[in-house]
């Protein structure tokens, strides 16, 4: 099928990623601060929590060495006497995990009832008023902690005995109290972040309203359902949308200057050439000037008419005044147009949707469909249909149209459309019946961005002229 209009040009056939809104940018960036924020603070806090339980493990073994070394006694001959009580149930159950160990002079060890076959070979003795906090290390038993002390207890001989005291706990028990610790600091921050995360779409969502105010109102005005934007936003939008007022007034008030100057040059015009052809018709014929000077004032009279009815095409609007409903005005030309051909009895029929409407000048949507319709009229020979159907498209606010003009007559062959469409002065100096409407129909489609097709009907075997009319 010819397309007479014309297209955009696509070099990439894939569009482009649309970008962000500024709520989608303001909650991504909150989402990766606040996620880096609290982060941190989780691990700042596991860190001190798990030093202030390293802390606290370090405090509670070395209050048991001190407790072992309150209670060991050195009798005579040097002899170790140790407590009979221990400081807490789990020295003496085996395997509990806290163990306790004394080794001095001599050879001297002991080991309470949960170290009992347990190997301490790492411990070593150390001098008197030294003590270490070591782990965790790597033994047999596991992982463990342990706290290691060095005493001289003097005897009744008045000789000293050296000690040397050790308490150890498995790294389980502590790695226990930490992942309670860890888990807790978890889900609190989550909820935290959740919350947060919350209150942060609220505010960005109560904070956004006037950019989505305009947004609506700007589509109320686009398709024509109000005049200008309001007045009532805040001081930082207040510039912008009186700026966007005056832009639409405008563009309005162009439009119909423009329009008004078109109308006066246009009977400016007519009104010399008028008077140049009436001249010319009462000279008489005798003079071998008149009848081409005749014939050059009847082209430039169609030349001028001709342009003035391209150049007054509005063309798809940015800001329509209202959306034009198409059956009343399609009926009000057939009823017309059937009048003017009332000999050749023909019927026109609709299919044309609830809601179509045409979003431009009143002016454009008649000259549009009345030459589509009058040529229907003059070829077809008892049957012409007019269809009209909307066309919504996800993301536009004016949907797409698409008309199409069908008669019964003998149709346009395709090696003659071209010529048919050809611009021109007279359509009937160059293909019998098609005059110059077509050409205006021509350029008020392109003025809209549609495209125009030339068939054969598929219903009646004429022709059929095919509108489509992108969304806005």
């Amino acid at each position: 099928m010819p397309s007479l209009a014309a297209k955009p040009k696509t070099s990439d056939p894939s569009p482009p990623r649309r970008p962000f809104s500024l709520a989608a940018r303001a909650a991504l960036a909150t989402g990766f601060v606040l996620a880096a924020f609290l982060g941190v603070v989780g691990l700042t806090i596991m860190r001190t929590q798990a030093d202030s339980s390293r802390k606290e493990l370090q405090d509670r073994l070395q209050n048991f060495v001190v407790a072992y070394i309150a209670g060991t006694e050195v009798g005579r001959a040097g002899k170790v006497l140790m407590p009979d009580t221990q400081p807490d149930p789990s020295f003496l159950r085996p395997g509990s995990g806290l163990y306790a160990m004394v080794i001095g002079d001599g050879g001297f060890k002991w080991q309470s009832p949960s170290a009992m076959l347990r190997d301490f070979d790492f411990m070593r003795p150390l001098q008197p008023g030294v003590g270490q906090f070591v782990g965790p290390i790597d033994t047999r038993m596991g992982r463990l902690y342990y706290y290691v002390y060095g005493v001289a207890l003097d005897t009744s001989e008045r000789k000293s005995v050296h000690l040397t005291f050790m308490v150890a706990q498995t790294e389980d028990q502590l790695e226990g109290s930490n992942a309670v610790a860890r888990r807790s600091v978890v889900f609190w921050l989550a909820s935290l972040g959740v919350m947060l995360i919350l209150l942060q779409l609220l505010l960005l969502r109560w904070s956004l309203t006037p950019l989505r105010k305009v947004a609506n109102e700007m589509s109320r005005v686009e398709r024509g359902e109000r005049e200008h934007l309001g007045d009532q936003y805040p001081q930082e939008l207040t510039g912008l949308t009186e700026r966007i007022n005056a832009f639409i007034a405008s563009e309005r008030e162009q439009r119909v200057r423009t329009r008004n100057t078109l109308a006066d040059l246009a009977h400016s015009l007519k009104t010399p050439l008028a008077v140049i052809r009436s001249s010319l018709e009462s000279t008489g014929a005798g003079s071998g000037v008149r009848e081409p000077v005749l014939e050059q004032v009847r082209k430039m009279d169609e030349l001028v008419a001709y342009q003035l009815a391209r150049a007054a095409t509005s063309g798809r609007q940015t800001f329509a005044t209202t959306a034009i409903p198409i059956a009343g005005h399609a009926e009000d030309l057939v009823q017309s147009l059937e009048k003017v051909y009332a000999a050749k009895n023909v019927l026109c029929e609709f299919d044309i949707d609830d809601n179509a409407a045409f979003y431009g000048e009143q002016g454009d949507l008649l000259e549009l469909m009345g030459n589509l319709l009058e040529n229907a009229f003059k070829w077809a020979r008892h049957q012409v249909l007019l269809v009209v159907k909307m066309r919504p498209v996800a993301g536009r606010q004016r949907p797409g149209l698409w008309l199409s003009v069908e008669d019964d007559g003998p149709g346009i062959d395709e090696d003659k459309i071209e010529s048919v469409l050809q611009r021109g002065v007279r359509g009937d100096e160059r293909v019998q019946g098609h005059g110059i409407g077509l050409s205006i129909v021509q350029d008020i489609i392109r003025a809209y961005g549609g495209e125009l097709v030339v068939d054969r009907s598929p219903e009646f075997n004429g022709a059929r002229f095919s509108v489509k009319l992108p969304p806005g």
